[in-house]
């Protein structure tokens, strides 16, 4: 590090602003697409907004891409508020994201083939489905389901 490397810290005016910047980031959003106009209606609704880059959308998916510097929170609003359709932050992951995809309140019907219930913000999942290797081998360890359990009990 050089001289001139170091006088610059000392005059760097960056580090002291007060307005944060936002990251790029890639929001999914789940909204029920049924035709065409209705895909129009929800690209139309998002790409006017400020900081959004592309908008990719997958009606059989029901699924919506939003990558730009944006906030999940405004683009679910903004779909919301332009096109009347509900709309949620889209919430089924792959199948081999989860630990224990089978687990009660993981596995939903209505996912698309492939994916399952991201279990690991949803309190309304069973603890199983969130459970860390060590917690599952206890917990199983005093199962009855368990052949080779433990005989105490």
């Amino acid at each position: 590090m050089g001289v001139l490397d170091h006088v610059s810290e000392y005059f760097d005016c960056s580090h002291g602003s007060s307005k944060r910047h936002k990251s790029l980031q890639t929001v999914d959003v789940r909204v029920l697409i049924d035709c065409e106009g209705c895909e129009r209606k929800v690209r139309n609704a998002l790409e006017g907004m400020k900081g959004v880059r592309d908008v990719t959308i997958e009606p059989n998916a029901q699924k919506v891409t939003v990558v730009g510097y944006v906030e999940p929170n405004r683009v679910v609003a903004r779909i919301i508020h332009r096109t009347g359709k509900r709309a949620e932050l889209y919430p089924y992951v792959p199948y081999d994201v989860v630990a224990h995809p089978y687990a009660s309140g993981v596995y939903d019907n209505r996912a698309p083939t492939g994916y399952v219930r991201n279990s690991e913000y949803d309190p309304h999942v069973s603890r199983l489905a969130r459970a860390s290797s060590t917690e599952v081998r206890y917990t199983t360890a005093f199962s009855d389901e368990n052949a080779s359990a433990c005989v105490i009990m």
